[in-house]
């Protein structure tokens, strides 16, 4: 079982929460300009990556949304933060090396 390390509640088990997808998607602006194909490249194509991955998940008790930095070969999380934050993925990265 992962052990999350929620930015409001500190480290839960993961039965507590519910994983959102991935973390900092931007909706279009633009999507009544949009072509059918990049519109369907915006709600079902994700980057799928092998290593660092940028996470959205949410606490079920609190219903808040925060965001995890999670290595997806190893699957242990390097850090969270909250909506609206951003994380250096290269520095998470020099120092996994």
């Amino acid at each position: 079982m992962l052990k999350i390390p929620c930015p409001d509640l500190g480290e839960r088990d993961e039965i507590e929460f519910a994983y959102a997808g991935e973390a900092h998607i931007v909706r279009p602006t633009n999507g009544a300009e949009m072509s059918d194909a990049e519109w369907a490249d915006y709600l079902f194509n994700r980057k799928n990556i092998k290593g660092i991955h940028l996470e959205q998940w949410q606490h079920l008790g609190t219903r808040q949304f925060f965001n995890v930095a999670r290595d997806t070969v190893s699957n242990d999380i390097l850090a969270s933060y909250r909506i609206g934050e951003f994380i250096d993925i290269q520095h998470l990265q020099e120092a996994r090396s």
